[in-house]
């Protein structure tokens, strides 16, 4: 019996033991307390080991933009070409610069590229429109059916305007009333557009009216002279007055020259204005609309 008494007395010490050493043990939140100056101290040093690297990172696109840019402009690229680049390389040097952060914060790289292409199927989706926008300006970029400074006409919308700018997604046309009119590329890409300057020379047509009783050759004899004088004409090209409708009160006559494209809108308000000034001159008037009545006695 004595014998298993001093058996039992090792295990209950054990045993006391281990209920005192559970007692002062120290809880989570004392273990979190303790480890909170390390742990802060580790957060410390990985924000401003990002805040470094977001400075230099930021640095570093601005010094590739720029470098790409040159490199563009010694190239003589197209200016819409270059913004449009320009554009996207910001786009996606910045994407790079905040997945190289978020590996500095403990994401995993392969994780965050899944999500972010997991993300831009899902935005992708919602956002069709955008992504139409997209590849309406990489083909207009492509096709080049106008470049940044030409004057076009956007049968869409009816805007019409110098273009400013072709980014990835729209393209900036100035008006001539200095209105700065954003349009999206898609809708331009997928409708027709008119380039007003893409060649030199642009026909002006003015249309008159002379009366019946006026002597149609003077007439055109007196258009086809001020036309051989404007400054504006094009005297190599063809330069033609003829007749283009018998009208109810009036002869119509059509005054057809070539002008250069530059100076398309000062010609055609000149030579509008001279138009009346030279058959007031000879003496044939423009009539206007006019009913003549028969009176008839029963």
């Amino acid at each position: 019996m004595f014998i298993l008494l001093t058996s039992k007395v090792p295990n209950a010490l054990g045993y006391f033991q281990d209920a005192v050493d559970s007692i002062f043990q120290p809880s989570l939140f004392e273990q979190y307390m303790n480890e909170l100056p390390s742990k802060a101290m580790q957060l410390a040093l990985r924000v401003l080991l990002s805040i470094l690297v977001f400075i230099i990172g930021y640095n570093l696109i601005k010094l590739v933009r720029k470098v790409v840019h040159k490199s563009m402009e010694k190239g003589k690229a197209d200016k819409g070409v270059m913004t449009f680049i320009d554009s996207f390389l910001k786009v996606g040097l910045y994407v790079v610069l905040i997945i190289v952060i978020a590996e500095l914060f403990g994401f995993d790289a392969a994780g965050l590229s899944a999500l972010i292409a997991s993300a831009g199927v899902t935005v992708g989706l919602a956002l069709q429109g955008s992504l139409s926008n997209l590849a309406g300006g990489i083909l207009i970029l492509l096709t080049k059916p106008f470049t940044v400074g030409d004057y076009i006409v956007d049968s869409g919308t009816g805007t019409e305007g110098t273009v400013k700018e072709i980014q990835i997604c729209y393209t900036k046309l100035l008006t001539a009333d200095n209105r700065l009119v954003i349009l999206p590329n898609g809708s331009m890409a997928n409708s027709a557009t008119t380039n007003v300057t893409k060649e030199k020379y642009r026909r002006i047509d003015i249309n008159v009216g002379i009366s019946y009783s006026a002597d149609i050759d003077a007439a055109k004899d007196a258009l086809m002279k001020m036309l051989d004088e404007d400054e504006f004409v094009i005297q190599k090209k063809e330069k033609r007055v003829a007749v283009t409708n018998l009208g109810n009160s009036s002869v119509d006559l059509i005054v057809r020259f070539w002008v250069e494209g530059k100076n398309y809108w000062d010609a055609k308000f000149k030579l509008t204005e001279d138009t009346k000034k030279t058959l007031d001159k000879a003496g044939i008037s423009i009539p206007f609309p006019q009913l003549d009545v028969h009176m008839q006695k029963d």
